[in-house]
């Protein structure tokens, strides 16, 4: 325990923690939007899907028990990943406790300059997201259980679906630097695994991006209505 204390201290040991619970909720995020893709299927198909994530380990365990189980390790991850996020970013303020007079971004990233208000959209978009098809507080005409009509419902509003698209836009940039300098973390930093690194990172980050914005775009279509 002290070995493991001590580590958490480090900088090191919270670059692990970070990579660790983003790595959590990257394999989430996989399988929220490939259930999401089951709109394309219909009204049942979207709909039986979510029934089924309230019924997994039945009748061993309880309606929905599997989910809140899933709920809280994604919470404990959630909060893992902000603390070590912002314990980097103070010790990188620490190090540099004056800003440069020029300021150089030959060695970084777009995504990587943009990881901290992109972390901070996304967690208002959570909040925003939860309140509006998992508690049904802002969405304009929430239907208890009938999950399709509640999404095209939502999605229907422009300004909402903006909102959504421009999160995923966000959640892409986060992915990308997140997961290449994840696997730097892990130790996966040297020739020739840095190219194909930076290469998959983005592939992931763009098909990520699509999937998820597929169903706003399609609801603002038409397509799915």
């Amino acid at each position: 325990m002290p070995r493991l204390a001590g580590l958490l201290q480090s900088l090191v040991g919270k670059k692990i923690v970070m990579a660790v619970t983003g790595m959590v909720l990257f394999l989430w995020l996989l399988a929220h939007m490939i259930g999401n893709l089951h709109i394309f299927e219909g009204p049942e198909s979207i709909n039986h899907y979510a029934r089924w994530l309230r019924e997994i380990g039945a009748p061993v365990l309880s309606h929905a028990q599997a989910l809140w189980l899933v709920r809280a390790v994604l919470i404990l991850a959630v909060g893992g990943h902000i603390w070590a996020a912002w314990a980097v970013t103070r010790a990188s303020w620490a190090a540099r406790p004056v800003g440069y007079k020029l300021h150089q971004t030959a060695e970084t990233t777009y995504a990587a300059r943009t990881m901290r208000w992109g972390g901070v959209l996304l967690i208002l978009f959570v909040v925003y997201h939860l309140l509006d098809l998992t508690f049904g507080r802002l969405n304009p005409a929430y239907v208890d259980g009938d999950v399709y009509h509640n999404v095209v419902a939502s999605f229907s509003v422009p300004l909402v679906a903006g909102f959504y698209i421009l999160a995923m836009a966000a959640l892409g940039l986060h992915l990308y630097h997140g997961l290449w300098s994840g696997l730097q973390t892990l130790g996966l930093h040297r020739r020739p695994t840095d190219r194909w690194r930076r290469s998959l990172a983005a592939a992931i980050a763009v098909l990520v991006f699509l999937g998820f914005i597929s169903v706003p775009v399609a609801v603002l279509a038409g397509v799915v209505r």
